[in-house]
C-alpha cells in the first residue's frame, strides 16, 4: 500500500436554495480538481442546497429537487478517475445531514451525520435525524474516514471510531458560522483531533454570507501531529490540492500503542462503504504536483472587517440589489458603513444621503461631503427643515403645552427613515442601516427612524470596535479617505442642540464591557460590579437591555460577528419580568 493521495478540498460559495446553480459550481470543483490530478474532492456540509437552508428542508419536492441534482452531479465522475464527496440532505426513511459518494457515474454510497449542533444559531434537531455511526471508503489503497463538521467538534465518535477502524485520512465536510476568532480556535481543536486520533485531518468549508451568518472559508489539512500542512485563504473561494501520505500516520500508530487496547474494546462496527479505484486512470495524465498552499491568517482587525465586507457584498448580490444607499451623517457608524459598502460593491453601487436638520454642526456636514468625493460615490443633500416644521405644524395642537422632548428628537431620524426607504421604493435600493450594537443593545435607537432598512451591516459591532475598523481601512489607505475629525470629534447623534451620546449613556468603554459581559456572557449585577465595572452604570444597562428587546425584534438582520449575537443567536422573551 502506498498511502499517498492526492486530495482536493473545494472552498465555495454556494446560495441557499439555489440547487441548479450549487450544482454547477460543484461540477465546475470536480472538473478542476480532475485537471489538477485529484483523486478525492471533497464539497462542504449541504453544499448542494446552501447552509442553513432552515423550514425548505420540510419540503419533500425540495429534497426531492437535490437528490435529482445530486445523481446529475453523480455523471461527472463517470470516467472513473475521481471520487467526489458532496454534502447533501438525504430524504430516507427521514432526513439527514449527509456527504454523499460519487464515482464511476453514481451516487455509490452516503453517510449520515452523527452530532447535530442544537445551540447558539444552530437547529438541525429541528430537521435531521442522527446517523448511526462513522463510516469509510477507500481509495487506491487508501482508508477514508468520512465526517461532518459537529462530528469532529466532539471528541470520541466517530472520528475515534474511523481511525480505530483503519481510517489514516479523516474528512470533514463543514459550514461552520465565523464569529471573530473562530478560525484559530478551530484550526487548534482539528490539530488536537489529529494528534488524539494519529490521523490526517482534511477539513473542507464554506464560504460565503447567508442572511446573518458569514461562513470564514479557511479550509485545511492537518498531519497526524498536528502541522498544518495547507490552508486556503479566509473569505474567499478556492480549490485547495495537497498530496498527503498516510505512511507517517500508520508508523506513529505501530510506535504509540496506546490506541490499541481502545481498537480491541471499539463495540461499535464502523460500516465500509466501499472501494474505489481511480490510480490507474489517473496515471494515463499524470499531474503535476501541487505548489504547496498555506494562505496567511488575517490579523484579527482585518479578519472582521472581511468578514463585514463578504457578508454585505453576498447579502446584497444573492438577495438581487444592484445598488446601496445609506444615510451619511458624518458620524463614525455611517461612515464606517460607507467604507464597507464601497469596498463590497464598488463606488458605483453605492449612494449616501445626507439629510441635515438644524441641529447638524457644519463639522458633520463637511465631513461626510469630504468622505463621499474621497469614496468617490453619488452624495445626495437632502435637507429635512422644511419637513420637520410641517411636522410641527401638523402635530401643534395636540403636542400644546408640553415642552419639545424625544418625541421631536425621534420625528427627525423617522423623516430620514422615510426619505432613505422612498429613495429604495423608487430605484430599487437595498437601506443598509448604520446603528452598532452598543446602540442597539441600549435601545439609543429610534424605531422606523435609523432603525428602518433592509440591511444592518454593523449592529454586531461594538462602539469601539467600530473606531478600530474605521481606522484600520483608513491606514490601509494611507489616511486618505476618513477625515480625522470624525476619530476625535464625541459622538452625537445631532437630533437637540449640544446632544453628546454620554449625556445619555456610560462611556464607551464602560458600556462595551458592560454589554460584553451581560449580553454574551451572561453575568449578573454582581459578577459585573466584582469585575470593577461601576454598579450605577451596571444597573443602569442592565434595565435599558432588558427594556430594548422589542425594539430589537423589529432590527433588520444583520452580520453576527460575536459570540453572542442579537436576533437567531441570543434568544428572550419580550413579555420578561426577570431583571438581571
Amino acid at each position: 500500500m502506498s498511502g499517498a493521495l492526492r486530495i482536493a478540498l473545494s472552498q465555495l460559495n454556494a446560495t441557499v436554495g439555489d440547487i441548479a446553480g450549487n450544482a454547477q459550481r460543484i461540477a465546475a470543483g470536480i472538473d478542476s480538481a480532475r485537471e489538477a490530478g485529484a483523486q478525492l474532492v471533497c464539497f462542504p456540509e449541504l453544499a448542494l442546497t446552501g447552509y442553513p437552508p432552515e423550514d425548505l428542508l420540510l419540503k419533500e419536492h425540495f429534497l426531492a429537487d437535490a437528490r435529482s441534482a445530486l445523481r446529475q452531479l453523480a455523471e461527472d465522475t463517470a470516467g472513473g478517475d475521481i471520487v467526489a464527496v458532496v454534502g447533501y440532505p438525504e430524504r430516507a426513511q427521514d432526513v439527514y445531514n449527509a456527504a454523499g459518494v460519487l464515482a464511476d457515474g453514481e451516487l455509490r454510497a452516503t453517510y449520515r451525520k452523527m452530532h447535530l449542533p442544537n445551540y447558539g444559531v444552530f437547529d438541525e434537531l429541528r430537521y435531521f435525524q442522527s446517523g448511526a455511526g462513522g463510516a469509510t471508503i477507500e481509495i487506491d489503497g487508501v482508508t477514508v474516514g468520512l465526517t461532518v463538521c459537529e462530528d469532529i467538534w466532539q471528541p470520541g465518535p466517530p472520528l475515534s471510531e474511523e481511525a480505530l477502524a483503519g481510517a489514516r485520512l479523516i474528512v470533514n465536510l463543514s459550514a461552520s458560522p465565523y464569529h471573530a476568532g473562530k478560525g484559530v480556535q478551530r484550526e487548534r481543536m482539528i490539530a488536537q483531533r489529529a494528534q488524539d486520533n494519529l490521523a490526517i485531518v482534511a477539513f473542507c468549508a464554506l464560504v460565503g454570507g447567508q442572511d446573518e451568518l458569514v461562513f470564514d472559508g479557511h479550509s485545511l489539512v492537518v498531519d497526524h501531529e498536528g502541522t498544518v500542512l495547507a490552508r486556503a485563504p479566509q473569505f474567499e473561494q478556492a480549490l485547495l490540492v495537497v498530496d498527503v501520505d498516510t505512511r507517517a500516520a500508520g508508523a506513529a500508530r505501530l510506535r504509540d500503542t496506546r490506541q490499541r487496547p481502545a481498537a480491541r474494546e471499539a463495540r461499535r462496527e464502523v460500516v465500509s462503504l466501499g472501494s474505489f479505484e481511480v490510480r490507474e486512470a489517473r496515471a494515463r495524465h499524470p499531474p503535476a504536483k501541487p505548489a504547496p498552499a498555506l494562505a496567511a491568517l488575517l490579523d484579527p482587525v482585518d479578519e472582521i472587517y472581511a468578514a463585514l465586507v463578504l457578508g454585505t457584498r453576498d447579502y446584497a448580490t444573492k438577495n438581487g440589489f444592484e445598488h446601496v444607499v445609506l444615510g451619511l451623517s458624518g458620524g463614525i457608524d455611517s461612515t464606517l458603513v460607507a467604507l464597507i459598502a464601497v469596498d463590497a460593491l464598488g463606488a458605483e453601487r453605492v449612494t449616501c444621503a445626507t439629510m441635515p436638520s438644524q441641529y447638524s454642526s457644519q463639522g458633520t456636514r463637511s465631513d461626510a461631503g469630504t468622505l463621499a468625493t474621497n469614496l468617490g460615490i453619488e452624495l445626495l443633500e437632502l435637507a429635512i427643515s422644511p419637513l420637520m416644521a410641517v411636522y410641527d405644524e401638523a402635530l401643534s395642537d395636540v403636542f400644546a403645552g408640553r415642552e419639545a422632548d424625544i418625541a421631536e428628537e425621534n420625528l427627525q431620524a423617522r423623516i430620514r427613515g422615510n426619505i432613505l426607504m422612498a429613495l429604495s421604493n423608487k430605484f430599487g435600493w437595498l437601506v443598509l442601516t448604520t446603528g452598532n450594537k452598543s446602540e442597539m443593545s441600549v435601545g439609543y435607537s429610534t424605531l422606523y427612524g435609523d432603525s428602518a432598512g433592509g440591511f444592518a451591516v454593523i449592529k454586531d459591532v461594538p462602539k469601539q470596535l467600530v473606531y478600530e475598523l474605521a481606522r484600520r481601512r483608513d491606514e490601509r489607505a494611507d489616511g486618505t479617505l476618513v477625515p480625522p475629525e470624525l476619530f476625535t470629534r464625541p459622538p452625537s447623534a445631532e437630533l437637540r442642540a449640544d446632544q453628546r451620546d454620554e449625556q445619555s449613556l456610560p462611556p464607551y468603554e464602560i458600556l462595551d464591557a458592560i454589554l460584553e459581559g451581560y449580553v454574551e456572557h451572561d453575568l449578573d449585577r454582581e459578577q459585573l460590579v466584582a469585575g470593577g465595572l461601576p454598579a450605577a452604570d451596571v444597573e443602569r444597562v442592565i434595565r435599558l437591555v432588558d427594556a430594548a428587546e422589542y425594539k430589537r425584534r423589529q432590527q433588520p438582520p444583520g452580520i453576527k460577528l460575536t459570540t453572542r449575537a442579537f436576533g437567531r443567536d441570543r434568544r428572550v422573551p419580550i413579555t420578561n419580568r426577570y431583571r438581571g
